[in-house]
C-alpha cells in the first residue's frame, strides 16, 4: 500500500520541478521586457554566464554558425513593422547598430538534415543561433572586429563570451523554438547600472518569444545571405548510378 504513494509523490515532485522551471524561465523573459533596473540581477561576468548547452548533442558542437547580415535577423524573426510605421522604426527594426547574431551555416543546415536521415530520424536535427545585443555601437564594432566571421558552436562560449573585448558582464535568455534554439546575451560594460539599450533587447526577446516553432531550417535557408531553397531546387541534380 505504500509502495503505489511513495511513487505518486515522485510524480507530483517531478512535475512540480518542471513547473517551477517554465515558471523561471518565464519570469526572465518578463525581466528582459521590462524597464532597465530590473535586469541587474540577471547581469553575471562573461566568465560565469552559461554558454550554449547540448547535452548529448555531440555531433552539433561541431557544426557551424557565421555572423548574420544586419537585415538577416530581423527576416528570420520575421520581425515587420507596424502599419503607419515610419522610416526611423524601419532602421530601428534592423537591430544593427547594436546587434550581433550568429546564425547556422547552410553546412551546417544540411549536415543537420543529413545525420537526421543517416541514423533514420534518432538525430537531432536541432540547431542553435545565438543574439548578442550590446549597450553601445562602439562595443559592437569592438567584438565585431575581435569575434571570428564563422565559429563552430562548440566554441561559441570560449571563443565568443568569455573572449568578449572589455570582459563585458552579460545577461542569458534561451528560447527553444523547434528545431532552432536560440540564445540572447545582453552585454554591458562591468559594473553599469540598468542596460542602455534596453529597447532594442525588448524588441529582439519579444520577436524571439512571438515565433513559431521551427519545423525545419527553410526560413534560414532562404535568408538574404544564404543561397535561397527555391534556387536550389531548380537547379539540375546529378544522380550517381
Amino acid at each position: 500500500m505504500a509502495e503505489p504513494k511513495s511513487s505518486k509523490s515522485k510524480s507530483k515532485s517531478k512535475s512540480k520541478g518542471s513547473h517551477d522551471a517554465a515558471a523561471s524561465k518565464k519570469s526572465k523573459a518578463s525581466a528582459a521586457a521590462a524597464g532597465p533596473g530590473s535586469l541587474d540581477a540577471l547581469f553575471a561576468p562573461c566568465a560565469d554566464v552559461k554558454g550554449l548547452r547540448f547535452g548529448a548533442q555531440l555531433v552539433t558542437r561541431a557544426l557551424t554558425v557565421r555572423r548574420a547580415a544586419p537585415l538577416e535577423l530581423p527576416h528570420l524573426l520575421r520581425a515587420a513593422p507596424a502599419p503607419g510605421a515610419g522610416a526611423a522604426f524601419g532602421d530601428a527594426l534592423s537591430f544593427a547598430p547594436t546587434t550581433t547574431a550568429y546564425i547556422p551555416t547552410n553546412f551546417a543546415i544540411l549536415a543537420h538534415h543529413a545525420w537526421h536521415t543517416l541514423t533514420l530520424g534518432l538525430g537531432t536535427k536541432n540547431s542553435k543561433a545565438a543574439v548578442f545585443v550590446f549597450e553601445s555601437a562602439a562595443m559592437k564594432a569592438a567584438a565585431d572586429a575581435a569575434w571570428p566571421g564563422v565559429v563552430p558552436l562548440g566554441d561559441v562560449g570560449r571563443r565568443l563570451i568569455r573572449a568578449a573585448p572589455g570582459a563585458p558582464e552579460m545577461a542569458r535568455f534561451k528560447f527553444r523554438k523547434g528545431c532552432v534554439t536560440f540564445y540572447v546575451y545582453a552585454v554591458r560594460t562591468a559594473g553599469a547600472r540598468g542596460f542602455a539599450r534596453a529597447d532594442e533587447l525588448r524588441a529582439v526577446v519579444e520577436a524571439v518569444a512571438r515565433l513559431k516553432d521551427f519545423l525545419d531550417h527553410t526560413a534560414m535557408l532562404a535568408l538574404p545571405g544564404q543561397r535561397s531553397i527555391d534556387v536550389a531546387a531548380a537547379a539540375p541534380v546529378g544522380v550517381v548510378h
